[in-house]
């Protein structure tokens, strides 16, 4: 009898089937999770790798130009020292991944993913429990686009990282990417000529923290409930459109805060529901035009020595002081050509109908130069009595507050091509009808203690 035919098998299809489950835990040996950088190690310039879901434990280091792409978001996790994902290539692509555990070193710039290196792709990652999200240190034309970045919410802020974080990287890009929980969403420094566009920044201290970066271009981003909005210092040539910063509220908190800023465009962005939303101190020759400022406790700030600054058809509505001026005069204009900005308090009148008010509005707020020499009226900003006082010195004008003036008030908001509920979501009472109602409410009681709180604050004054 056939010997192949004692077992009841033939021993053609036996080999075949050996060599099946041989290449089957070939390939499993090659996809295992630990294998990741072993793959990247084999891979020849280049090559892209398509990695399946699962979690690859360790650090992984990007050496050579490769694209490592993931399906169905695989996991990396990293050691918990040092980055998770180091770039020291150029020209790869890392795409797809989940990463998780960084280090817990600032001054080593732990990372989500640490790149040392230009004209790399990254895009379409969850970074999680990463102390720094996305590094880039000394790397250009980089483009990182819908990341998703969430820091260490159970650190103190200033034991965080930045979500993004810029130094001494110029020509890079960032689009469509979202921040939580880190210490800023994006902090750059010594970074030029720099596009960010359409990203979100929220629960942080400030959404954007910019140092000695010049030529860089800020559009449609969203930089909301953060302690701060924006904090730009020392930097030039910067436009800064359609942007919005909201509900940025904490001690001392701003919208936008420029330091020592030139030659900038800020034009068409929404500053609302903000501590103070414009903030100047030694910033010149910056054009603000278009934007909406509006519902601010003060909506600018600015220092004498912030000079030669244009405000242009901007609509400035319902903050409670339009302008906190500090020292004696900005020199700056509030129109260009024959416009000025809209104003929601301003009570002139228009009688040749050419939508120009034909007084001048004069940009002061008597409880603002109160509260400069008596702190503890703060407290009394929000009430009632703070705008009767206000409306009062309109009428009765008895105090030089200073001498700004936007000579063509609008008499009709300007048009513009956006729009945000300034609200936040699942409010059940938009902060517009609460500040409005409470106002009619409160306007008979507010009128009375206005008025006393004025004779005997100017009183003190007169007699100190």
């Amino acid at each position: 009898m056939n010997r192949e035919r004692v077992h009841g098998v033939g021993l053609t299809p036996i080999l075949i089937f050996a060599a099946a489950v041989f290449h089957a835990a070939v390939m499993s040996a090659e996809l295992t999770p630990r294998s990741l950088q072993q793959r990247i190690d084999n891979a020849r310039i280049g090559d892209s790798l398509y990695v399946e879901r699962g979690t690859y434990m360790g650090n992984v280091h990007i050496d050579r130009r490769i694209h490592l792409i993931g399906l169905n978001h695989p996991l990396i996790r990293g050691t918990s020292v040092g980055s998770a994902v180091i770039i020291t290539a150029d020209s790869c692509t890392l795409r797809g991944f989940t990463i998780e555990h960084c280090g817990a070193m600032l001054a080593d710039e732990d990372a989500g993913i640490l790149i040392k290196s230009s004209h790399n792709t990254i895009e379409r990652n969850i970074l999680r429990d990463v102390l720094f999200g996305i590094y880039l240190y000394r790397a250009e034309f980089n483009s990182v686009n819908d990341n998703t970045i969430a820091g260490r919410k159970e650190l103190d802020l200033g034991q965080r990282g930045s979500g993004i974080h810029i130094w001494n990287s110029n020509n890079n890009t960032f689009i469509g990417n979202s921040i939580t929980d880190a210490r800023d969403g994006f902090y750059i420094q010594y970074a030029n000529h720099t596009r960010i566009e359409r990203n979100e920044a929220h629960a942080l201290r400030y959404g954007l923290h910019y140092m000695y970066a010049d030529s860089n271009v800020f559009l449609e981003n969203r930089f909301y409930d953060n302690l701060a909005g924006a904090a730009i210092m020392y930097s030039r040539s910067i436009l800064i459109r359609r942007n919005t910063f909201l509900h940025n509220r904490g001690f001392t908190s701003f919208g936008i805060l420029f330091q020592d800023c030139h030659d900038s465009q800020i034009d068409s962005n929404i500053i609302a529901d903000n501590v103070t939303g414009l903030f100047l101190e030694a910033s010149t020759d910056n054009l603000l035009r278009h934007n909406l400022i509006a519902q601010n406790d003060v909506a600018l700030q600015i220092f004498q020595n912030s000079t030669a600054n244009t405000f242009a058809e901007n609509n400035f509505i319902d903050n409670l002081n339009p302008l906190f001026l500090v020292g004696k005069r900005t020199e700056c204009r509030w129109f260009l050509g024959p416009k000025g900005n809209y104003w929601s308090n301003y009570d002139g009148y228009d009688l040749d109908g050419d939508g120009i008010g034909d007084v001048p509005m004069k940009i002061q707020n008597v409880f603002q130069y109160l509260e400069a020499r008596n702190d503890y009226l703060r407290l009394y900003l929000y009430s009632p009595a703070a705008q009767a006082l206000a409306a009062a010195t309109r009428a009765f004008p008895v105090i030089a507050i200073n001498n700004e003036a936007d000579d063509k008030p609008l008499i009709r908001p300007v048009p513009l091509d956006f729009a945000v509920r300034l609200a936040r979501p699942h409010t059940e009472v938009p902060r517009e009808v609460t500040l409005s109602s409470g106002g009619l409410l409160m306007a008979p009681l507010a009128g009375l203690f206005a008025a006393g709180l004025f004779f005997i604050l100017t009183l003190r004054r007169t007699h100190s």
